[in-house]
């Protein structure tokens, strides 16, 4: 026996050996296996991969006194593979299968035909579940057959996989030479899958079946207050404990399909813990009178994730009648929030997005969304201003108690004089979640305190840190200074300029005056540099928004034009490095969809017309008529003024 072999064994005894403590059945199938129904898994052979004799025992014992067919029925719909599904859209369609439970018709004792939802899994007793471990299950595929390490069931289902190496062994191999074999030689064994855990003993990480490699993630505590370590065994008892495995399949799975193809993510382990922290609080909601706290999870935590999580899992347990009202202080935020909840199919409407409609003021179509029955409504901070010649208190938008508000980063605006109207006046009776990514500083800590109460869970830049969940921030400071320094001349520029009007002996003094700085201010060297700053400053500032860059005259807007499209592809190549590069799924789909945006950016050039301009930029080698013949075909300005467009970056002249 080889040493690699041998401690490979050990590793695969070492899990079973915790997962026997965490009240798992554990069984070896290799050169153990009968088979039959009295077999020891049950199976006629080893194409199957779900345990049909424990699944029909789970369903019996969760839809007792059905038909045989009605169980029968609910087999084959979880048990068959769908046509002309790839392996991503297979497992989507298993889990809300396995999730939400198997609709069946059958013909009861009277007689009549009736539909009814079979359960699969018991997600408020956990140990109502029956949990089996199974060591060296061979599984055939269409032409071959391999022998996973463990395969974790649960009431017959394949749940989890577990494929485990040598401590002297990359874990990275654990992926490359077996996860990914067995996806394309044994598929169907993934198609019910939940997550898939890879170790050597010493490094483990979790993730799922369309997760490359280097989005698999650490597991390392169990508890928030936890140092955090990684290991097998922190894996095993954070994720495969029946508690939280049950907890994870039902509440911390998203199929994202933003990026134009399914995505499967699993909670970050900072993201479970503290969702559940939040979740504590909402048990007790009435209690703490509206306030459920402050959620702070640094830059890069994946915070609107976590609310996606948060509020799906608060409307499965608690019922659906609460609205979520998503506050945010930014335009761009509040359409990033949105196009997270609708990549993962939870919102798929616009109109939940507070804002004039026919004719109404953004105030009165929020009170309209919030009377009518939304699980979710978008809505900036701004609404809850007032008018201070028209009122002197913000009116009662709803008395609504049902609603929770999960106000990011909305607390900060005004000094708080928003999120105060909103709590006290508008919403008086909702309950509050304050989302931050940064520490809430002296001065707003009695706002922060009157409307959400305490830290709830705090994921902070240290921890995110050493977790390498981000990366350290670093101050750059950049610029080229062009020492150009003539007060005489700016004086005398100023005069001139002061008066509106300026007659004919005034503009050749002026153009004299500025022709001496003009060189410098439109040098190459400069303008290149100008340009490449604004490339990476626009799309870098952290939301999405338009923009406008004001060029000393026409032909220098058309140089700056020029040199923007220029460096434009070395930023988006830049971009698809970070993509190829990250180590972060969720942050993956937010760049992904950051790529999209800035592909499809216009920039355009707005400038007036002269006579004779051809003829004028043709002898400086530059265009004029492609942006000419944009300024005359199309409205422009509405354009530019119509967020959804994307010509979002105009770059004009001074006047």
């Amino acid at each position: 026996m080889s040493y690699e072999y041998s401690e490979d064994q050990l590793i695969e005894q070492a899990t079973e050996d915790v997962l026997k403590e965490l009240g798992w059945q554990v069984v070896t199938a290799w050169q153990n296996e009968s088979f039959g129904e009295k077999g020891l898994l049950g199976r006629d052979n080893k194409i199957e991969v779900v345990l049909e004799r424990h699944l029909l025992a789970a369903l019996k014992r969760y839809n007792p006194d059905l038909p045989d067919l009605a169980y029968k029925r609910a087999m084959e719909k979880i048990v068959q593979k769908e046509a002309g599904k790839n392996l991503a859209q297979q497992n989507k369609a298993k889990y809300q299968l396995l999730k939400n439970g198997v609709e069946v018709s059958f013909t009861n004792a009277q007689g009549k035909t009736e539909k009814k939802t079979l359960r699969v899994f018991d997600y408020k007793d956990y140990i109502n579940n029956d949990f089996l471990a199974v060591r060296q299950l061979e599984v055939s595929g269409e032409l071959y057959n391999r022998r996973p390490d463990v395969v974790g069931f649960v009431n017959g289902i394949p749940l989890v996989f577990i494929e485990l190496k040598s401590h002297a062994v990359d874990l990275r191999s654990a992926y490359e030479d077996n996860f990914k074999d067995y996806k394309d030689t044994i598929p169907h064994l993934f198609h019910h899958n939940a997550f898939v855990i890879l170790s050597n003993g010493t490094d483990a990480k979790v993730g799922t079946v369309t997760s490359p490699y280097k989005y698999f993630l650490d597991w390392k505590r169990i508890t928030e207050e936890a140092e955090g370590v990684v290991s097998l065994d922190t894996m095993l008892r954070g994720v495969c404990d029946p508690k939280h495995l049950m907890d994870i399949f039902e509440n911390f799975l998203l199929f994202d399909e933003s990026s134009g193809h399914i995505v499967k993510l699993m909670a970050k382990n900072h993201q479970f813990i503290g969702v559940n922290r939040v979740l504590e609080n909402v048990e007790n909601i009435e209690d703490l009178e509206g306030k459920l706290g402050v959620y702070w999870h640094t830059q890069g935590s994946g915070k609107t994730y976590s609310m996606v999580f948060l509020c799906e899992k608060i409307h499965r347990k608690f019922g659906g009648s609460y609205t979520f009202l998503i506050v945010v202080d930014r335009t761009e935020l509040e359409n990033q929030a949105y196009d997270t909840f609708s990549g993962v199919g939870i919102v798929n409407n616009k109109h939940v997005i507070a804002g004039k409609k026919n004719g109404i003021s953004g105030r009165e179509h929020l009170r309209e969304l919030l009377s009518e029955n939304h699980r979710y409504v978008f809505s900036l901070i701004h609404k809850f201003s007032i008018d201070p010649d028209k009122e002197t208190e913000y009116p009662l938008i709803t008395d609504r108690k049902n609603i929770i508000v999960i106000s990011d980063e909305a607390h900060r605006t005004q000094g708080g004089k928003y999120a105060r109207n909103m709590r006290f006046y508008g919403l008086p009776n909702a309950s509050y979640l304050g989302f931050t990514v940064t520490p809430i500083i002296k001065d707003e800590e009695e706002v922060t305190k009157n409307i959400f109460g305490e830290y709830v869970s705090v994921y902070d830049f240290k921890r995110a840190i050493e977790d390498e969940a981000t990366l350290p921030l670093k101050y750059l400071n950049k610029g080229e200074r062009l020492n150009i320094e003539n007060p005489a001349i700016d004086e005398q520029m100023a005069e001139i300029l002061e008066s509106e009007d300026l007659d004919e002996d005034q503009q050749k003094k002026l153009a004299y005056l500025f022709k001496k700085e003009y060189p410098i201010l439109t040098s190459e060297q400069r303008l290149r540099a100008i340009a490449k700053d604004l490339v990476w400053h626009f799309n870098e500032r952290g939301y999405q928004g338009k923009a406008m860059f004001v060029a000393l005259d026409k032909p220098t807007a058309v140089r700056m034009y020029d040199y923007v499209m220029e460096y434009w592809p070395e930023y988006l190549k830049e971009l698809q490095t970070q993509i190829d590069k990250g180590t972060d799924q969720q942050e993956a789909q937010n760049l992904h969809r950051k790529y999209q945006l800035v592909s499809t950016t216009e920039v355009c050039v707005v400038v007036s017309s002269e006579q004779n301009e051809v003829d004028k930029f043709k002898k400086m080698n530059l265009d004029i008529e492609t942006h000419r013949k944009k300024m005359v075909e199309r409205n422009l300005e509405k354009e530019f003024k119509d967020e959804e467009n994307p010509f979002r970056l105009a770059i004009v002249c001074a006047m």
